[in-house]
Parts: C-alpha cells; structure tokens; sequence
C-alpha cells in the first residue's frame, strides 16, 4: 500500500513538472516599439522680414503621433551656431506641429527640429536660403530627403541637443540632460558637463547613459546666477564641446 501511494505522488510530481516545462516554453521576450519617424518640411527660399511657416510631421509606424513631449524648431545663421535661437510649436493634431518665424537678414540658415517622443529623441535638419544669400558651407551640409543628417563642431555628422533645465533652484538637483547623434544614429561617446559660474570657479559633472545616445547627469548649482554649462563629448573619433547658459533662481 504504501508503494502505491508513493507510485501515486510520483506520477503527480512528473505531472507537475511538466506542466511547468510548458509554461517556460512560452515565449516572454518583449516587442519593441517602432521607431518615430518625422518628417521636416522647410521651404528652401524666403525673404527677410516675411512670415516663414515650418512644419513637422510625426509619425509611428501607420500612426499620426500626436502626445511627443517636446517639438520645437533650432534656427541659426551659416557659421553661427552659438547664436541659434529656439521656437516653440503649435501641436496641430494628426502629428503636425508648425511655427512661423521671420529671418531679419539675407543668408543661408539652419532649421533643426528637435523632436521627443515616446521615449525616442529624433533631430532633422534643413536649409534655407533668405534673400539674395549664396551657400557658403561651414561643414554642416543641408540634410537629403528623408535623413538625418547633422552638425557639430568639425565632425560632419555629430549632433548635440541640451535640454535646457526650466525652472532651475539653487542648492536643488537639477537634471542636466544632452542626446547626442552621429548621422541620425545615437553615438556612443564620454559625455561631461563643465560648469562655470560667474565668479569663474569650475565644476566637472560627469554624465551617465539612461538611455541610447541620452545622456543625464544631476547637479546642485550652488547659488542663484548665470552659470555656463560646456558639454564634452568624446570617444575614438570625437572629441568636441558646445556650450550653453543656464539660468538659475
């Protein structure tokens, strides 16, 4: 009887455990999400001092994107990078956001729209021709059609956004943020922050990859004022910087 019953208990382990062996034959790897794609539509003439209409269309697989948490507009002069300025855009649903903006002088600029959305950070660029203005290159050739083709300081190709920090506090964490891209790619770089403040005393910040080509570092500046915040980029083939201010309260 009590060989039975061990007979028994052992058909019901086999049972068991290979129900579990079916179980595991599941597959559990996850799907990953399409890429965004967005499209950048810029007229390849205007005149100075006319309304210029920018638009963008933002797209994920067969849907219109219309929830990106950040869509505006990096405009700058040919070889004055230093000098871009930043305009916001209007979400006109079924994944357009537009601007218009006007160009006070004759020349050839840059149009980037830096695009964030569903966890992807995408930054095509275009020229325009203002004016009588003739292309003189500085190294950042307008993008083809359909690419992503980028700037940076002496490396065709490179790429470099800081999400400027709103509302910065002193003695507060504030989250300093760059995505870096090499052709529309995310690069793998060392990435540093050097913070100046006003009275010149220096700060290097170094910077941790939360995500591909994202690059997050937190710092408490420690006292209200201007501070310049230099972004270093390096690995074999770059080594480059870019430079920005923060304001902080």
């Amino acid at each position: 009887m009590k060989r039975l019953s061990m007979l028994v208990m052992s058909t019901a382990m086999i049972g068991i455990l290979a129900g579990c062996g079916q179980d595991d034959d599941v597959p559990t790897e996850a799907v990953l999400p399409e890429v965004i794609d967005v499209e950048l539509t810029v007229p390849e003439q205007g005149n100075a001092n006319e309304p210029v209409t920018l638009t963008t269309l933002v797209t994920q697989g067969e849907e219109k994107v219309d929830d990106a948490s950040e869509v505006e507009y990096e405009i700058w002069e040919e070889g004055k990078k230093e000098d871009s300025i930043l305009v916001e855009t209007t979400n006109e649903k079924n994944g357009i956001y537009s601007a218009e903006t006007t160009f006070e002088t004759d020349g050839m600029y840059h149009v980037q729209v830096h695009v964030t959305a569903r966890d992807m950070h995408v930054m095509p660029e275009k020229q325009i021709q203002i004016g009588d203005a003739t292309h003189q290159s500085d190294g950042h050739e307008s993008a083809k059609e359909g690419q992503h083709h980028e700037h940076g300081e002496g490396v065709e190709g490179l790429a470099l956004h800081f999400m400027q920090p709103k509302g910065a506090k002193a003695a507060t964490d504030t989250e300093l943020m760059t995505h870096a891209q090499l052709d529309g790619e995310a690069i793998k770089a060392q990435v540093r922050y050097e913070i100046i403040s006003a009275d010149k005393e220096t700060t290097w910040v170094d910077t941790e990859e939360s995500k591909p080509g994202e690059y997050t570092a937190n710092y408490q500046f420690p006292k209200a004022g201007s501070y310049q915040v230099i972004i270093h980029i390096e690995n074999e083939d770059i080594h480059e910087h870019e430079e920005h201010i923060v304001e902080v309260n």
